[in-house]
């Protein structure tokens, strides 16, 4: 077993490279931080065989009435835990959401509001599968897909506006993080470089999510908290799920903070830049693996995938608390989710039902993804 590359990081652009080589990387002590790699193995084996055998539907899909996106999700985790594309149940998932692949490049179901995100995560499991390039199309259609989506990208929206260069849902009409992250991920992973115009439009959102006034945070939430997290939205009034501060900040929290940094480093935002180090020092200051800090249980599967992710991306080995104290993320993730995962291999969230979280579907695949990015590289 071994943590699966995206087979798109060739394409990745000097400013990521640089960036990545010039964080700085705190050493683990070896023995401290060794992985139990027989234990790792053998829990992705249990989750892969709950998802092939229990949870997928005869068409291949997951969680079907919720969309495509879980479908996607579970698929994508399906693959970076190593099953093969031609292998079932990938196979299966994989011909599900081909039938999903509109004429307009978009990858959705008909009438859906959640099109960006079911595009991008479809996207992410065809970037995957994509031996011999037999996704090409389907790829180059999603992409500009989209890129169409963004606000601001007809040129009809103003810079200023709260809402320019992010990605949303198309129920409530405006952009916030979580699909912006989304968004820069699939971009980022379809080999799309750090100056291409959508991923500097994405940029410009993403800072006014930050809670860190600056020269490209000049909105009236940057200065009411100021901890270097990140919050929900900007746009349309601001919100954030973590909720307001008595002088009306909107409360940073861990899985948007996460998401944010990752956002951007795949922008190619410099290591020295102020916004990363508020972002790694409010990392820092919140560690925790039992919750989510700020939701508490909400969202907890979808934060450990985004932790381990962005994480593993900045190259990190250990992280100093608040208290001083060193910790191994990548061995005390495997250990928090080994002390979870059920005897059928699945994971639950028991403490919160919020965002799927009850799906044991969809929160295996975040597990797996998760336990993705704690694995060496192959040498």
């Amino acid at each position: 077993m071994k943590k699966f590359a995206n087979i798109y990081f060739l394409l990745f652009s000097l400013p990521m490279i640089a960036l990545l080589v010039a964080l700085p990387v705190q050493a683990a002590d070896d023995d401290a931080c060794t992985i139990d790699q027989a234990k790792v193995d053998e829990m992705i084996a249990r989750a892969t065989a709950f998802l092939k055998d229990t949870a997928q539907d005869e068409d291949g899909a997951y969680s079907a009435f919720t969309g495509i996106g879980a479908t996607a999700v579970i698929t994508l985790g399906l693959l970076e835990a190593g099953v093969a594309p031609d292998e079932e149940p990938v196979a299966k998932s994989l011909e599900y959401l081909k039938q999903f692949v509109q004429k307009d490049g978009g990858i959705y179901k008909e009438g859906s509001f959640h099109r960006n995100y079911e595009t991008c995560l479809a996207m992410q499991c065809f970037l995957e599968a994509n031996d011999g390039g037999r996704y090409d199309d389907i790829i180059e259609g999603a992409i500009k897909f989209v890129k169409g989506l963004q606000w601001g990208a007809d040129g009809k929206l103003p810079e200023s506006d709260d809402a320019y260069g992010g990605a949303g849902y198309g129920t409530h009409q405006r952009p916030d993080m979580s699909n912006t992250s989304f968004f820069i991920d699939a971009l980022h992973s379809a080999g799309v470089g750090t100056e291409d115009e959508a991923m500097q439009r994405a940029l410009i959102f993403v800072s006014r999510c930050q809670n860190l006034e600056s020269p490209h945070n000049t909105t009236k939430f940057a200065s009411l908290i100021d901890d270097g997290g990140f919050y929900y939205t900007i746009a349309a009034g601001g919100s954030s799920k973590a909720g307001e501060t008595a002088n009306g900040g909107l409360r940073s929290y861990a899985s948007m903070t996460y998401a944010g940094l990752k956002s951007y480093l795949y922008a190619g935002v410099d290591s020295d830049d102020p916004r990363v180090k508020a972002a790694l020092e409010w990392i820092g200051k919140h560690y925790d693996l039992e919750t989510n800090p700020g939701l508490d249980a909400q969202g907890l599967y979808y934060y450990y995938f985004v932790f381990a992710k962005t994480l593993d991306t900045v190259g990190i080995e250990t992280i100093t608390d608040a208290d001083g104290a060193k910790h191994c993320w990548r061995k005390e993730l495997v250990e928090q989710l080994a002390s979870e995962q059920r005897d059928d291999g699945s994971w639950i969230n028991t403490g919160s039902d919020r965002w799927m979280e009850g799906d044991p579907g969809l929160v295996t695949s975040y597990a797996l993804l998760a336990l993705a990015r704690c694995l060496p590289d192959e040498e």
